[in-house]
C-alpha cells in the first residue's frame, strides 16, 4: 500500500512538473513527462488528455487524437475532455464525424450521459467560475446538438455571465439564434464575440454567413474571405500557389483569367453566371475548372472556351494572367440584391442528351414532377436538409393527374428502384451520367420538386419551375430570410420553408396544395 501511493505521489509530481512545462510553452519537456506518466499509469485521464493537447499546438491533429478519445472514455463526466476531442476532429477536417454548425462546432452521437454529467457538474459546489462557463458552453452545444434551442440559449447566456467576454459562447449563441431566425440577436452576439477575439475568421465567417442571409451583401461580402483563412477551422479549400496573381478586381481587356471552383455542384451552378461578365469585361479567355460532372453542361454557357476538369488539370489550368475563386467575383464586381446577374437562362442542354431522354421518359399526358428528397450525406447540414426517407413525399401521390419521375443519385437512390407502396414512379436516376443527363431530363419536365441541393440550382439556371423545400436549421445564406422566391432565379423557383425542425410534414402539405392547384391547370 506505501508502495503504491509512493507511486501515485511521484505520478502527481511528475503531472504538476508536465503541466508547468506546457503552460510555459516547452511542449517538448512536457511531451516527454505525459509520456513517462503514461508508461506508469496508461489509465491515466489527465495525461492523455494532456498529450493530445500538446499533439494538437504541435500540429500533430492525428497523433493527438487516440489521446483525446482515451480521456474522455476513461473520464466521461469532464466536459474539458468533451471539448478538446471535438477540436480535435474539427481540426483533423472530419465534418461527417463533429458535424458542423454553418461554420461553428455541432456535435453529433455524444451519448446523453455526457450532457447529465455536464448538468451533475454544473450543480456540484466549489467548481471554479471560468471551468463552469466553459462547461455551460459545452452543454449548450449539447443541448442545440438535439435541437434543444433554449436550454442551449439559457447554457450559453449563463456562460457569457459568468465570463462577459467568453467569445466562444458569444460567437456559438449568435450561430444559435441564427438557427432559432432571430436576426439581429445574432447579430448582436456575432459582433460582441469579434470584439472579444478580433480577428477570429470563424467568427466573421459566420457573421458573413448572416449579414448575407439578409440581403445585406455590400457587408457580408468582404466578411465572406475568412472562409479561406488560414487560421479558419473548418476551411475547406486552400488558396493555390501559383505563378501568377489572384484578381483583386484589375481591369481584364486582353487579359485572361483562370477560375477555380471551391465548394458543391450547387454553388458552381449558381455562380457560373458570372464567366461570361468577365468576358464581356474584356477577358480574351476565361477558364473554369470544375468538377467532371459539370464539364459538359457548363460548355453551354455562353461566349465560353469551355471548362476545364479537375480530374484533368489537377486544378493547375495553365498559365493565366490572374486567378480567382468562383465564389470571390460577386465581391470584385459589388454585386447587391438589386444587381444580381438574374437573366434566365444561361445554361442550355445538349442535344444529343435531349434526344436520349425523350425516348425514354413517359409519354402520357400527366403533369410530369421531377422529385429529389436526399442530398450528399457528407454535407455539414444533411441531416436537416434532407428528407428521412421518399416516404415522407407520401401525401403528393393523392394529387390526381400526376406522375412522379425519380432525380435522385447516390443517396437515396436505392429507394427510388424499390418505392414504397402506393407511391409508384419511374426511375432516371439509375441512368444519370452526369448533370448534363440531368439537365436533359430536367428540361423535358413540368416541375421539379427538391431539397436543397445542386438540383434546385440546376433548374434555375435552366430558367425550369422548381419547388425548393427549405430546412429551418442551417438553412443557406443564399435563400435569405422569410422569402419565397429568390433573386437568383426570379421568376422560376419557389421556397417552401420548415417550421419546426425534424417535421417536415406542414411543407409537404403546403407542397401538396400548391401541386394541386398547377395539376388542375395542366393541359397536355
Amino acid at each position: 500500500m506505501i508502495e503504491k501511493n509512493v507511486t501515485d505521489f511521484a505520478i502527481d509530481l511528475s503531472l504538476q512538473h508536465a503541466i508547468a512545462h506546457h503552460h510555459a510553452g516547452r511542449l517538448g519537456e512536457a511531451e516527454r513527462l505525459y509520456r513517462a506518466i503514461l508508461a506508469a499509469d496508461p489509465r491515466h485521464p489527465d495525461a492523455h488528455h494532456n498529450l493530445g493537447v500538446v499533439g494538437l499546438q504541435a500540429g500533430r491533429v492525428e497523433e493527438a487524437l487516440p489521446h483525446l478519445q482515451a480521456a474522455m472514455e476513461l473520464a466521461p463526466t469532464v466536459a474539458q475532455y468533451w471539448s478538446s476531442h471535438l477540436d480535435g476532429l474539427l481540426m483533423a477536417g472530419r465534418p461527417h464525424v463533429a458535424r458542423l454548425l454553418p461554420a461553428w462546432g455541432r456535435i453529433a452521437g455524444l451519448p446523453e450521459h455526457a450532457v447529465n454529467a455536464l448538468e451533475n457538474r454544473l450543480a456540484a459546489a466549489g467548481v471554479a467560475a471560468e471551468c463552469q462557463a466553459e462547461d455551460h458552453c459545452l452543454l449548450g452545444r449539447m443541448f442545440q446538438e438535439r435541437n434543444r434551442f433554449d436550454q442551449a440559449r439559457m447554457a450559453y447566456q449563463q456562460a457569457i455571465r459568468l465570463r462577459p467576454d467568453y467569445a466562444d459562447a458569444l460567437a456559438n449563441l449568435g450561430c444559435l439564434l441564427m438557427d432559432m431566425h432571430r436576426p439581429q440577436e445574432a447579430e448582436a452576439a456575432l459582433r460582441a464575440a469579434a470584439s472579444a477575439a478580433p480577428g477570429q475568421p470563424e467568427i466573421l465567417w459566420n457573421l458573413a454567413l448572416l449579414l448575407l442571409r439578409q440581403g445585406r451583401f455590400v457587408e457580408g461580402w468582404p466578411l465572406y474571405a475568412y472562409r479561406h483563412h488560414p487560421r479558419n477551422r473548418f476551411r475547406s479549400v486552400v488558396p493555390p500557389d501559383l505563378p501568377f496573381p489572384c484578381w483583386q478586381g484589375e481591369e481584364l481587356t486582353g487579359q485572361s483569367i483562370l477560375v477555380l471552383t471551391e465548394q458543391g455542384l450547387g454553388d458552381t451552378l449558381q455562380f457560373c453566371r458570372y464567366l461570361p461578365i468577365l468576358k464581356a469585361m474584356g477577358a480574351k479567355a476565361v477558364q473554369l475548372v470544375c468538377a467532371p460532372a459539370l464539364a459538359g453542361l457548363l460548355r453551354t454557357l455562353p461566349g465560353m472556351e469551355g471548362p476545364e476538369e479537375e480530374a484533368a488539370s489537377g486544378g493547375a489550368g495553365g498559365a493565366h494572367d490572374f486567378w480567382t475563386f468562383l465564389l470571390d467575383i460577386p465581391v470584385r464586381l459589388g454585386t447587391t440584391l438589386s444587381t444580381i446577374p438574374a437573366g434566365l437562362p444561361y445554361l442550355a442542354t445538349l442535344p444529343e442528351r435531349d434526344a436520349v431522354w425523350r425516348e425514354r421518359l413517359p409519354s402520357s399526358g400527366a403533369l410530369r414532377v421531377g422529385l429529389t428528397w436526399k442530398g450528399n450525406p457528407e454535407h455539414w447540414n444533411d441531416g436537416n436538409r434532407s428528407l428521412p426517407d421518399l416516404a415522407a413525399l407520401a401525401p403528393l401521390w393523392s394529387v390526381p393527374g400526376v406522375v412522379f419521375i425519380a432525380l435522385q443519385t447516390g443517396a437515396g437512390a436505392g429507394e427510388a428502384a424499390s418505392p414504397p407502396a402506393g407511391q409508384p414512379l419511374f426511375d432516371c436516376g439509375r441512368w444519370i451520367g452526369d448533370c448534363a443527363d440531368t439537365a436533359s431530363i430536367v428540361a423535358q419536365l413540368d416541375l421539379v420538386i427538391c431539397v436543397d441541393t445542386a438540383i434546385a440550382h440546376l433548374c434555375g439556371a435552366l430558367g425550369k419551375r422548381c419547388w425548393v423545400l427549405l430546412p429551418c436549421i442551417g438553412t443557406d445564406w443564399r435563400w435569405l430570410e422569410e422569402r419565397s422566391d429568390s433573386p437568383w432565379y426570379p421568376g422560376v423557383l419557389r421556397l417552401f420553408r420548415q417550421l419546426t425542425p425534424d417535421d417536415w410534414s406542414g411543407v409537404i402539405r403546403e407542397t401538396r396544395e400548391a401541386l394541386h392547384g398547377l395539376a388542375r391547370q395542366h393541359r397536355p
